[in-house]
């Protein structure tokens, strides 16, 4: 029989439904490959009692012959940015070591209540902060992935959803979540070879999900492949009243809806995004995905995005702000850490906390957050850079005047080296050049693997859609990667 750990959440929640195998033999073969693959520190805590469960709870339901839930037998991995009810949430950092929150998130409970169960919660970068999963408190996750140059180089595996990246790609779980604010959940997808898509903002709750910047947090899943992001996002997504700006809109079935005729789609190609210095092998994926689209009956179009420039310096404008407003929550008296020197006061626990508590990275952003929204400097920065996300929206709009859906590279490389753009926080947020825009638009966008680089590491075409428009998204990434044909994977060696 093929391992179970090589089945997708398609063919997990199938072969469970007609009896090929047990729930209960799913979760124990993906335990095992958690336990196995410590090397990659992909999971901050393991949770096999939960996985257990739900699989035991599946198993009795069928022989009960009763209609199983949408995503019963099927183990995921929860990064560790949403609250799950009795299960250490940290966010990756030191200052919220040992939380253990008494409610769960929306997400997480969407995807229990389908069926789901928790393998374990998945590292990343501190408060989502970060683009190669080196900003963890609890030490860098690992890409399964190496070099084909005979070196021995660790690789990133993008960030900050590096632990949700990392783990589907080495088989550790058929699917996880990740979030994405910037490109979170797309740049680590291009990085590991699997596919991963933000949905519009506001189809899936924030609430119970820690903030790092409200009015771009967006969660979505990571798996194998285009029809598993499809299925794990139906049981995320949908309208939650306890956040404020959850969209009031059924969720669709867009497992049901998806085609890869894609007979009168206009696929729009954005003339800025052809970047200076970008290599060949990017620019020869990109119209090597141009030519797939073509092939399944799309239309190309040329389009411009005239502030696309802009779009990075906004972005790292108004995330930082906003996460300076919503950091401010963590100073040592509610829950977390407390740093309280002796014969300190008030003011002094809060300092010696937050010193102590948040990494370098999620200090240099709320000290750059602090700075925008100071009194003097608010109009200057924040302001202006409000003004140049509306014209960024704006040219996406004009943009679906002449095109329904937009193709781009995810990443403008392929994974790099741990350590290697470290002490260039410039060249790390450079990472983010092509996702960023879509995140401030507030779109639907999705990465798929279209094939490797020369040494042997995989490449990412992103597709952008319009506003609600993710099945449009889906249906072009499930003809991309049919043509893309990628079956490659990293060989073991955790």
């Amino acid at each position: 029989m093929t391992d179970l750990t090589d089945l997708g959440i398609a063919g997990i929640r199938d072969g469970v439904r007609d009896g090929s195998f047990k729930a209960r033999e799913v979760a124990d073969a993906f335990i095992v490959k958690v336990s196995q693959a410590k090397a990659l520190n992909a999971f901050l805590v393991e949770t096999p009692d939960h996985a257990i469960a739900a699989a035991t709870a599946a198993d009795t339901a069928r022989a009960a012959g009763e209609t199983l839930k949408p995503l019963a037998g099927v183990p995921i991995g929860m990064k560790d940015l949403f609250c799950t009810r009795g299960v250490t949430t940290t966010a990756a950092s030191h200052i919220l070591e040992g939380f253990k929150p008494t409610y769960e998130s929306t997400v997480s409970q969407n995807l229990w209540d389908a069926g789901a169960g928790m393998l374990g919660k998945l590292n990343m970068d501190q408060f989502a902060m970060g683009s190669s999963n080196e900003t963890s408190a609890f030490g860098n996750v690992i890409s399964p992935w190496k070099r084909n140059d005979g070196g021995n180089a660790s690789l990133a595996p993008g960030g900050s959803s590096g632990g949700s990246s990392s783990a589907v790609a080495a088989r550790l779980c058929p699917g996880a979540t990740g979030t994405d604010t910037g490109g979170s959940i797309r740049q680590p997808a291009a990085f590991t070879g699997i596919s991963g898509i933000k949905p519009t903002y506001g189809r899936c709750s924030r609430w119970g999900t820690i903030a790092f910047a409200s009015s771009l947090d967006q969660a979505g899943p990571m798996a194998r492949d285009v029809r598993d992001c499809a299925i794990l996002l139906e049981a995320m997504a949908g309208f939650d009243a306890k956040d404020g700006t959850s969209l009031q809109l059924d969720v669709p079935k867009w497992e049901a809806g998806l085609s890869v005729n894609l007979n009168g789609l206009r696929v729009g190609i954005p003339r800025e995004y052809r970047v200076d210095g970008m290599p060949e092998e990017i620019e020869a994926l990109w119209q090597q995905g141009i030519d797939w689209l073509k092939d399944a009956g799309a239309t190309i179009v040329e389009v411009s995005l005239p502030h696309t420039k802009y779009a990075l310096p906004a972005y790292y404008i108004i995330a930082p702000a906003e996460a300076s407003s919503n950091l401010a929550r963590y100073d040592g008296v509610r829950y977390g850490i407390r740093d309280l020197p002796t014969g300190a006061g008030l003011q002094d626990m809060y300092a010696a906390t937050r010193a102590d508590g948040f990494g370098p990275e999620v200090k240099r952003r709320i000290m750059i957050g602090t700075y925008v929204l100071s009194a003097g400097f608010y109009d200057a920065y924040y302001t202006q850079a409000q003004k140049v996300r509306t014209l960024i929206a704006r040219d996406f709009e004009r943009a679906w005047e002449t095109c329904d859906v937009l193709l781009t590279p995810t990443a403008p490389s392929a994974a790099f080296a741990l350590g290697e753009k470290s002490a260039d926080p410039i060249a790390m947020y450079l990472n983010d050049v092509f996702t960023v825009p879509s995140s401030l638009a507030g779109l639907p966008a999705m990465s798929v693997p279209g094939g490797l680089d020369k040494q042997g590491l995989p490449l990412g075409l992103q597709i952008i859609g319009k506003p609600l428009d993710e099945q449009g998204v889906l249906n072009a990434g499930l003809a991309i990667e049919q043509r893309a044909g990628f079956v490659a994977r990293p060989d073991v060696w955790w």
